[in-house]
């Protein structure tokens, strides 16, 4: 499990507005965390797409969405199901620069 792989994963049981049912999300823990830890921290990737300021547009498997970065989560391993591919670079580099604009306020 690498930093950028896209995994669906089984975010149920959720609470309140917080993402639910199986869905893509994005790991975003670096690798040395992935290797250490028993959990990742995943952003979810929905295909509804509203151009919040915390969020990335990106086109994964021929499908136009957003990486919701408001919707990060620590998730035990065990949640994700199945790697469906990674992020291109261009991606990742957009969600380094929403991940340190987000943070460095």
């Amino acid at each position: 499990m690498n930093r950028f792989e896209v995994w669906l994963t089984d975010l149920d049981p959720t609470r309140g507005a917080e993402m639910q049912k199986r869905r893509p999300c994005v790991i975003v823990s670096p690798r040395v965390l992935n290797r250490t830890l028993a959990t990742v921290l995943v952003a979810s990737m929905p295909a509804a797409r509203h151009g919040y300021p915390s969020r990335v547009a990106c086109e994964f498997a021929g499908r136009e969405g957003e990486i919701a970065l408001d919707q990060m989560r620590c998730v035990d391993k065990g949640r994700l199901v199945r790697r469906l591919g990674r992020i291109d670079a261009l991606t990742a580099q957009a969600l380094f620069a929403v991940l340190a604009e987000m943070f460095s306020e």
